[in-house]
């Protein structure tokens, strides 16, 4: 927590010194109550004394100016605030490796699913879309904000969804970039993101550096996904094929363009992947006052002194 006014906390000096005045008055009155050297007509005379509840409403009291000092000085916290535009877009593999049951129901499946639940994760005034890639990329859906169109695209996904061979991550970011390009916007903008998930290196296209420096210059960072395990297989042709993961190529992508570069092993370790992508995208953090929660304690605390005071004492504070 940071203050906003910060040279307002030395206030609180003024609170310590009526602390310490209210200490050393009720320890002068201790004194002159020793001094009376007839105890037992003092205890005849005396009114009987209320203990340690007449030192309640003080405390309560000095806790209320302590708050409002606090408020005083506008505390500020770190607080998610949801975006008002952006524009992101969805770029997921579907080359044959996709088809391994490593993750099960298999890669390809897994990474729908996730995709579903990472748009539930955005703002409904995102502009989202969607693009496929194998040997090269398509747009299958345009950035849109209607989520109907968007999941029926993901739900098309499918390994052959984009028939040349291959593994063009490079194609991928370009696509998505041109997608980017597609938001009709006569203000300024909507910041843009790019989301590439795949399970292997670049094996066709444009190479994935160049692509990645493209997105830099456009300011779109791109996150990506490592989706699947080392000992992923699947069958081609009557035989058991090997395909390992390989993350290189895309950690070096998420460098390059400021993204954030991820792996995931199993369907429920993407998926929270995707939460932790779309709490980054769909929120920014901000230092917002939050002044209001010390001053309406400080407040709180100012009722109890003067409830206190009453019950115990027929009189405020």
């Amino acid at each position: 927590m940071t203050f906003l006014s910060a040279g307002r906390l030395w206030l609180l000096a003024g609170v310590v010194a009526l602390v310490v005045v209210y200490v050393v008055v009720q320890l002068r009155k201790s004194k002159y109550a020793v001094r009376f050297t007839n105890l037992p007509l003092l205890e005849k005379v005396a009114p009987t004394r209320p203990g340690w509840r007449r030192h309640v409403p003080a405390s309560l009291f000095v806790l209320m100016l302590a708050l409002l000092v606090v408020g005083f000085a506008q505390p500020a916290a770190a607080v998610q605030v949801p975006r008002e535009r952006a524009t992101v877009i969805i770029a997921v593999d579907v080359s044959p490796s996709m088809g391994a049951d490593d993750v099960p129901p298999d890669r390809l499946a897994a990474a729908r699913a996730a995709a579903h639940r990472f748009v539930d994760l955005l703002p409904a005034q995102f502009n989202v879309g969607l693009v496929a890639f194998a040997g090269n990329a398509q747009v299958v859906v345009a950035p849109v904000t209607d989520r109907d169109v968007l999941r029926t695209g993901i739900d098309r996904l499918d390994v052959g969804t984009v028939a040349r061979p291959g593994t063009a991550i490079g194609d991928a970011i370009a696509a998505s970039l041109e997608a980017v390009r597609t938001v009709d916007d006569e203000a300024q903008a909507p910041p843009a993101r790019a989301v590439v998930l795949s399970d292997g290196a670049n094996t066709a296209g444009t190479e994935p550096a160049a692509a990645a420096e493209s997105a830099a210059a456009a300011e779109v960072p791109v996150d990506t996904i490592l989706v699947g395990t080392p000992e992923g297989t699947i069958d081609q042709n009557g035989a058991t094929q090997p395909v390992p993961v390989d993350g290189a190529t895309l950690r070096e992508v998420a460098d390059l363009t400021g993204g954030a570069y991820h792996e995931a092993a199993s369907a429920d370790e993407l998926r929270d992947v995707y939460a932790d992508i779309g709490s980054s995208v769909g929120y920014r953090t901000e230092q917002q006052d939050v002044s209001y929660r010390f001053i309406g304690l400080g407040l709180l605390f100012g009722l109890a002194t003067a409830g206190t005071s009453l019950l115990w004492f027929s009189r405020l504070p």
